[in-house]
């Protein structure tokens, strides 16, 4: 039987100053009951990897384009959020569809993209 996830989406919130609340977090959270995700902005994420060290917390981006790496300003890839901590990512949110027209095809190519560079979709 799969373990539940407990996911928490940030959406366009937080700063460097949230992270000390994600430190002490970690440090109380030692065999949680389900498995816990963080979704913090991207510009977070590689800051917060480094707050929750070894603790069983996995962090996700909550977007990442199709294509691994191009001319694709103000997006970022798969491999990009991996190389940031990222173990999941969350695509075809209902705010990205609406705000940005994303369409099942896209989101698809968004899956393939991140299963290809070991991440988690989280559609």
């Amino acid at each position: 039987m799969r373990r539940k996830l407990a996911a928490g989406n940030w959406k366009m919130n937080g700063t460097g100053a949230s992270l000390s609340e994600i430190r002490a977090l970690a440090e109380a959270w030692s065999a949680p009951a389900c498995d816990i995700l963080i979704c913090p902005p991207a510009t977070l994420l590689a800051r917060m990897a480094e707050a929750v060290g070894g603790a069983p917390i996995h962090l996700g981006g909550q977007d990442c384009h199709s294509a691994a790496s191009g001319a694709h300003t103000g997006d970022i890839s798969a491999p990009m959020l991996r190389d940031a901590g990222a173990s999941h990512v969350i695509l075809g949110h209902s705010e990205r569809r609406a705000d940005h027209g994303e369409t099942d095809a896209l989101v698809r190519a968004k899956a393939e993209a991140a299963l290809t560079a070991g991440l988690v979709a989280v559609i």
